[in-house]
């Protein structure tokens, strides 16, 4: 993807600062209007090998690499050797929060993922093969020597709070049988649109009809994210990704064991709760590896 006008290419790095890394360009200036078009066809010319823009994109490196230093430290009081910049996960110096949440989780065995359910979904799992599928919405980011694959979905806790607070979401789960169907067949989505496992930007929510026991109503929407789910880890496996053993889950969802023991139902597989709920403790960890990375060096 390339940069939008504006970004933090149009201004040249400081002096000891490598294009693209991490941390080590400064906040760019807004341009102004009367520039846009010229830059913006500039940017999209053919460059080198004729794909168009392609010094634009950041550079690629394995988890916790060294990524050269940044000029100081936070503020501009870091020391005259300024601080190493590391590279994230799936090497484009950033960090999803499902990903860090994996990493938080500490798995290590193919077929080992992890769900978060916070606002949307997003499912994570180790395999030996890499798996990429525009038409499902399906990803990979290389991971040591194998591969984390997956996807991300816009249903999610997000729909489930758009109808009740989390008092009553809290109440009614206490009402629900987890091990009996709801009958309802929903597609929670907050607005149209979905990117997986069905990649289809024009999607229509499916949460009708609506019964009048809203305890019952929850039930199909849990039940319904939770189908979501069952049809992601299913099409990874249909596409060759490793067969799936075990599911952790991250985020809020994680704290409703109603939703646990009906996600297992469908799922068929060991459902249980991150020994790390916050992605924060993954990105954490990802720092202390960089940080061993760079004393080493």
């Amino acid at each position: 993807r390339r940069r939008p006008v504006g970004g933090p290419l149009e201004r040249p790095p400081p002096a000891g600062a490598s294009p693209g890394r991490l941390g080590c360009l400064p906040a760019a200036r807004p341009l102004r209007h009367d520039g846009l078009q010229q830059r913006a066809e500039a940017r999209i010319r053919p460059r080198r090998g004729g794909v168009p823009g392609l010094d634009l994109l950041p550079g690629v490196c394995p988890a916790a690499a060294r990524q050269g230093r940044c000029p100081g430290g936070a503020g501009g009081q870091g020391d005259a050797r300024g601080r190493a910049a590391i590279g994230a996960p799936h090497g484009l110096h950033c960090l999803r929060d499902s990903i860090a949440a994996f990493v938080a989780a500490g798995l290590t065995e193919p077929g080992e993922a992890v769900t978060s359910l916070g606002s949307t979904m997003a499912v994570k799992m180790i395999s030996t093969v890499r798996i990429d599928s525009a038409a499902h919405g399906i990803y990979s980011h290389r991971l040591g020597d194998t591969w984390l694959v997956g996807g991300a979905s816009n249903t999610g806790g997000a729909v489930l709070e758009s109808f009740f607070t989390p008092e009553q979401l809290r109440a009614l789960s206490e009402r629900i049988d987890p091990v009996e169907p709801s009958g309802l067949d929903y597609y929670p989505l907050l607005r149209p649109g979905e990117r997986f496992p069905i990649s289809d930007p024009t999607m229509e929510p499916r949460l009708a009809p609506r019964p009048e026991d809203d305890a019952r109503f929850l039930h199909g929407m849990l039940e319904g994210i939770a189908r979501a789910e069952a049809k992601g880890y299913e099409l990874l496996r249909e596409l060759g990704a490793s067969p799936l053993k075990r599911v952790l889950t991250a985020g809020g969802g994680a704290s409703n064991p109603k939703w646990t023991a009906i996600r297992q139902r469908m799922l068929g597989v060991d459902v249980g709760v991150s020994p790390q709920a916050e992605a924060s403790y993954g990105a954490a960890l990802l720092a202390r590896q960089g940080a061993s990375v760079a004393r080493a060096t």
